[in-house]
């Protein structure tokens, strides 16, 4: 089977595509809860020959297409996936289909990924004759933070099971603003990093400002555990294994003659091993404390888990590139010398399955892409001349998968 006219097909439902996104945009949904973003897609592809699943957790659905054609790959499976929730900030970007909902915006990009997903099945139901094999269209809510994937997959929406396996395969898309138009972006290994929360209290003794030596001043101990770990992160860590320790936030005290009983400090931990995962968080605890104790106060640290480092498969990503260059050519691939900081809970499949996630960039053709607003900017816009291209790629993958597996 030739993929070749994929390309052709998902420009052909440019304004289809389009116009899913947009619906999308105009009503962001925050969390594991998106019925109108569910609704919206139910709707567009209510004609399409598609079994459709949902479970409890979530509003996250989906959707499954069985391939007519018998053979060797008859008996795969591959997942595509795109996410559906918005984020819980303003937006400011003018549009004439600007988020309606107030306090909510699609800064992330999930409008557009939802909405080649959407594509991604029309293509492919077209072609329903010629897939030997599934293709399962995974439509999830509660990527910002929520852990929807993990719910998803809690409630046997993706199978695993002897007679519902998990799928062989996955694939998904994430848009970049800030990016070349057009460009698909991968590499092997980690991709993302693994993202968890941390709330340090420190305990003290308070008093009258003018008087700190009667008291146990819990404020340059938290000045100094700030400090502490960024020494840690540089001498504790290999620079070529990154970890990025960030405190984002500092509360204490409520006058200006007045030493805080207390002082908090919040911010993220990125790791991208598992090994060094732990690692962060047993010294987390070690520098606060001791830091803490040399200060004649005390250190308490609570550590929220987040996603799992995004590991990508070697063959996923080599799959990709062959199908980006048949279908785009190759000056549309790039080899991502390193990978990014944030987060991304598709990570909790790829834990599962081999897989891969790419980057689409969505700056405008012939723009300088680098100044550009990037992702969970209130002014972050999208090319949408871009998104047939994702449209095509994630069909290209799954067909490419289904026809010939991991060659």
């Amino acid at each position: 089977m030739h993929h070749t006219d994929l390309l052709t097909s998902a420009t052909a439902l440019a304004d289809r595509i389009i116009g899913l996104r947009r619906a999308i945009h105009a009503e962001p949904e925050l969390g594991l809860h998106t019925p109108k973003t569910r609704d919206k897609v139910r709707a567009a592809l209510a004609h399409l020959p598609l079994e459709w699943r949902s479970g409890p957790s979530t509003t996250g659905e989906v959707a499954i297409l069985k391939g007519s054609k018998r053979g060797a790959g008859s008996g795969r499976r591959v997942l595509l996936r795109g996410d559906m929730d918005a984020l819980p900030m303003p937006e400011n970007t003018g549009l004439d289909f600007a988020s309606t909902i107030e306090g909510a915006m699609h800064a992330c990009g999930h409008d557009t990924h939802t909405a080649m997903l959407a594509g991604a099945a029309e293509v492919l139901c077209a072609r329903q004759a010629d897939l030997a094999g599934e293709v399962m269209f995974m439509f999830q809510p509660g990527e910002e933070g929520y852990h929807g994937a993990r719910f998803m997959l809690d409630d046997g929406l993706l199978g695993g099971t002897p007679d519902d396996p998990l799928t062989d395969a996955a694939f998904a898309l994430h848009i970049m603003p800030n990016a070349p138009h057009g460009v698909i972006a991968g590499k092997p290994g980690p991709l993302m990093a693994a993202a968890d929360q941390f709330e340090i209290t420190i305990r003290g003794q308070g008093g009258h400002a003018s008087m700190p030596h009667d008291t146990r001043d819990p404020v340059p101990a938290a000045c100094a555990i700030v400090t502490a770990l960024q020494a840690m992160v540089t001498r504790r860590f290999n620079a070529a294994d990154a970890v990025v320790v960030t405190v984002t936030r500092m509360d204490a005290g409520t006058a200006h003659n007045i030493i805080a009983d207390h002082a908090t400090l919040r911010g993220t931990m990125r790791t991208l091993s598992s090994r060094h995962r732990a690692r962060v968080h047993e010294l987390m605890h070690e520098v606060a404390s001791h830091t803490a104790a040399a200060h004649g106060v005390s250190a308490q640290v609570d550590i929220t888990p987040g996603f799992p480092v995004t590991i990508c498969d070697e063959r996923a990503v080599a799959l990709g590139r062959t199908v980006t260059h048949e279908l785009l050519g190759a000056d549309s691939w790039k080899d991502l010398p390193a990978p990014i900081m944030g987060a991304e809970d598709f990570a909790y499949i790829l834990e599962k399955v081999p897989g891969a996630m790419f980057f689409l960039g969505v700056a405008p053709a012939g723009e300088d892409w680098t100044a550009c607003c990037g992702i969970h900017s209130s002014r972050m816009m999208v090319d949408e001349n871009a998104l047939p291209r994702g449209t095509a790629i994630l069909a290209g993958c799954a067909a490419h998968f289904l026809d010939q597996g991991f060659t």
